[in-house]
C-alpha cells in the first residue's frame, strides 16, 4: 500500500455515489465504503452525493481526481464520464465510449460474438409476449440485475407489466455455475463463484445478507478457471473497458464459459464479488480502493 500512495499524485479525490437511478441506494452503500476506506489509508477524500445540478456539485467541491462509485443510468453509461472530461478531472474506471457501450447489453453481446465469444441466444419478442418459453427478461440499459425477471409461460409474461417506454430483451436461460471474473487494471482474478438459493442471482439475491453463497475460488477445475480468466481479460479487451470492471458467466457442464455481461462499475458493499476476488488475492478494501484510484485518468487528456 505504501508504494500506491507514494505514487498517488491526486490532493483532494471526490467519492461520487448517489446518482438518480434505480440503483442509487446500491450506490450510497458503495460510496460510503470506498470514501471510508480512502480517509482511512490516507487520503483526502470527500463523499458527493449527486442528485441535482451535478456539474456544480463537482466544482464546488474542489477535487482533483474522481472515483466513480455510481450505477445505473447517468453514472455507468458514459454520462459522467464524459461530464468529467469536459471539467478535465481524471476519474476512475472506463472511458465514455466504453461506458455507453456496456450500459447496451444488446450491443455489447455484437462486440463480444465478434471476437469469438459466446454470450446467450437472443429470443424475438413479439407484441403478444417471447417466441418461447422459458426466458430471461431484462432491461437493455440496466445494471445490478434491476428488472431481470424469469418467465415460465405466456401467462406470466402478461402479468409482468413491463414498461413500455424501456427497452427489454429475451434470452434462452442457461445452465450451470454462475461465476463473476473481476478484472484489475487489464489482470484477471480468482472467478468468485454465486449460488443464489432461490436459483436466480437477482437484485433480492445480490443485495440480501445470506441469500446467496459464494465460493473464490469457484468450484471449478482449475484449466476451466484459467479459461474463465482469460476470456475475461479478453472482453475486457474487446469493449475498451477500464479500472475494475466485472465480467459475469455461467459455465456449463461442458465447460465453456458464457458471458452474460459486463460491469464497468462493479459494486463496493459488503456483499459484492470484487471485494471478495480480491481478497482472495491477498488485497483488503483499502488496497483494492487505492489500486483503482491510481489508474484514474482522463481518456482525451482534458481541455486545451
Amino acid at each position: 500500500m505504501n508504494n500506491i500512495m507514494q505514487n498517488m499524485t491526486f490532493k483532494k479525490v471526490g467519492v461520487l455515489m448517489g446518482g438518480t437511478s434505480a440503483e442509487r441506494d446500491i450506490s450510497l452503500q458503495s460510496g460510503h465504503a470506498v470514501f471510508e476506506a480512502l480517509n482511512a489509508a490516507g487520503m483526502d477524500a470527500v463523499a458527493i452525493d449527486l442528485q441535482t445540478d451535478w456539474a456544480s456539485h463537482i466544482q464546488h467541491a474542489d477535487i482533483d481526481a474522481a472515483f466513480i462509485a455510481l450505477h445505473g443510468t447517468w453514472g455507468e453509461d458514459g454520462c459522467i464520464q464524459g461530464l468529467l472530461e469536459t471539467m478535465s478531472i481524471p476519474y476512475t474506471g472506463s472511458g465514455v465510449a466504453a461506458s455507453a457501450l456496456c450500459m447496451d447489453k444488446m450491443l455489447t453481446k455484437q462486440v463480444l460474438q465478434h471476437v469469438g465469444l459466446q454470450t446467450p441466444v437472443d429470443i424475438t419478442i413479439h407484441a403478444n409476449g417471447p417466441i418461447r418459453y422459458p426466458v430471461f427478461i431484462k432491461p437493455v440499459d440496466e445494471g445490478s440485475s434491476v428488472g431481470l425477471h424469469h418467465v415460465e409461460n405466456k401467462e406470466a409474461w402478461q402479468a409482468l407489466k413491463l414498461d413500455p417506454s424501456r427497452g427489454w430483451m429475451a434470452e434462452m436461460p442457461v445452465t450451470g455455475v454462475e461465476i463473476a471474473v473481476s478484472v484489475l487494471n487489464g489482470t484477471a482474478l480468482m472467478p468468485v463463484e454465486v449460488s443464489p438459493k432461490s436459483g436466480v442471482y437477482d437484485f433480492k439475491s445480490k443485495y440480501t445478507q445470506g441469500a446467496t453463497e459464494y465460493f473464490c475460488p469457484a468450484r471449478l477445475p482449475a484449466e476451466t478457471l484459467r479459461l474463465c480468466m482469460q476470456q475475461a481479460e479478453q472482453a475486457v479487451q474487446a469493449t475498451h473497458c477500464q479500472g475494475a470492471p466485472r465480467v459475469d458467466m455461467i459455465v456449463g457442464d461442458g465447460g465453456a464459459p458464457m458471458i452474460l455481461e459486463i460491469n464497468t462499475i462493479p459494486g463496493m458493499t459488503e456483499t459484492s464479488l470484487l471485494p471478495k476476488a480480491a481478497a482472495a488475492a491477498g488485497m483488503d478494501f483499502e488496497q483494492l480502493c487505492l489500486n483503482i484510484l491510481a489508474s484514474a485518468t482522463l481518456q482525451h487528456g482534458g481541455m486545451a
